[in-house]
């Protein structure tokens, strides 16, 4: 195995110790992932609550099912990440699609429901992608790119508050933003080690 395709040790341990069945690992693995899933749960639905059940769910999930995940693989964070998509992708389609069938509507109207739907499943995938993207990214370009998006700092006044030069602050933006580029193209969360 190549060095670059060597899950990181935590990755390994975590896995390992999960499949044990140690409580402590799940406590451990919660204080890492809890705010990552329950913020792409949030993303997709637009929901607390729902987003509070998926965060509960994935947990679960991979607490029963420790085995699913290969650190082979890629990185146990974005197989949490495509875990948490997964199911809040199936949930929305299930809220919307019970929501539909609820209603009295004739057959145009349910198509184009649910066309409306996937569009807003894709938009939802989407922002979901974006936000672990910008989490994922190394700090000094989150950083730059949050400077420059959240304060409206050009790459001049970026490089200032940063201490490094122009052509680093450009390197730093423009890297952030090819990354952050990819949200739109793939649509979901890296599965594995792809992407972020």
């Amino acid at each position: 195995m190549a060095k670059k395709d060597v899950p990181p040790r935590w990755d390994r341990k975590m896995q390992q110790r999960l499949a044990r069945g140690e409580a402590a690992a799940l406590g451990e693995l919660y204080d890492r992932f809890a705010s990552l899933v329950h913020g792409l749960a949030h993303r997709v639905l637009g929901d607390e609550h729902a987003a509070d059940s998926i965060t509960r769910e994935v947990f679960t999930q991979v607490w029963e099912h420790p085995d699913a995940y290969d650190p082979r693989q890629g990185p146990l964070r974005s197989w949490v990440a495509a875990l948490t998509h997964r199911l809040a992708v199936q949930r929305l389609r299930a809220t919307e699609t019970a929501a539909l069938t609820a209603g009295d509507i004739g057959s145009a109207e349910a198509a184009q429901a649910a066309e409306e739907l996937e569009r807003k499943v894709r938009r939802a995938s989407v922002a979901a992608r974006a936000d672990y993207i910008v989490h994922s990214m190394p700090t000094p370009l989150r950083v730059a790119l949050e400077l420059a998006y959240f304060q409206r700092r050009d790459y001049r006044q970026t490089a200032v508050d940063l201490g490094v030069t122009e052509d680093e602050a450009r390197r730093r933006l423009r890297l952030g933003l090819q990354l952050l580029s990819t949200a739109h193209d793939a649509g979901t969360p890296p599965r594995y080690g792809g992407g972020a």
